[in-house]
């Protein structure tokens, strides 16, 4: 069930992708990107439609409904809350948005597998971060359910005087545990830069 609606927001979202900007070529890369994660998430997704299975078809159908518009204010209010952790260097703050058993990948790097892997990665990232250096992440589209949703956005990393040093964009997978939304799958790179 959590694999079919997967696949058919995927597949809304990379049609409409295609037709709104199809004259941008980093927005077919993107949507490339997208698919990517999309098929390494079907692992995952997999793993949740077998427990959402043992739900009762009341449970089930609860679950397929969600209003684009709380969903997609709820995603926007954690990406706010990741900007200022990230901007502060704030590995702690930014670990506990990921699941005990989420998954990571990043530009140029390995995958980072669970929670103490990912946060690891974000110490040794501030670590080698040039001071004055901010993030900001532009919500593009989310896609879901009441428990799950796909985000796609575009990141923008400035130096101390403001100035543009790197663009990107980014996918995550969101479920909703205990009432609370958490990241378990994520993955991120960079624009090439421009010649």
């Amino acid at each position: 069930m959590v694999f079919i609606s997967l696949s058919k927001h995927l597949k809304i979202f990379c049609n409409h992708l295609t037709n709104k900007q199809n004259e941008k070529s980093h927005s077919v890369q993107m949507c490339n990107s997208m698919c990517s994660i999309f098929f390494f998430a079907v692992g995952y997704a997999q793993t949740a439609s077998n427990e959402t299975d043992s739900k009762s078809e009341t449970e089930q159908a609860t679950t397929e409904k969600a209003d684009p518009v709380k969903l997609k204010a709820e995603i926007q209010e954690l990406e706010t809350t990741w900007a200022v952790a990230d901007n502060a260097m704030d590995a702690n703050a930014l670990a506990a948005f990921y699941a005990d058993d989420a998954i990571s990948m990043s530009n140029g790097k390995p995958m980072f597998i669970g929670n103490a892997a990912i946060k690891k990665d974000m110490e040794e990232g501030f670590a080698k971060r040039p001071k004055g250096v901010t993030s900001s992440y532009d919500l593009m589209d989310v896609y879901g359910s009441d428990n799950y949703a796909a985000e796609v956005g575009k990141t923008t990393r400035k130096d101390s005087t403001g100035e543009v040093i790197t663009t990107g964009k980014y996918m995550a997978i969101w479920e909703k545990r205990n009432g609370k939304w958490i990241c378990v799958r994520d993955i991120s790179n960079e624009d090439a830069e421009k010649k």
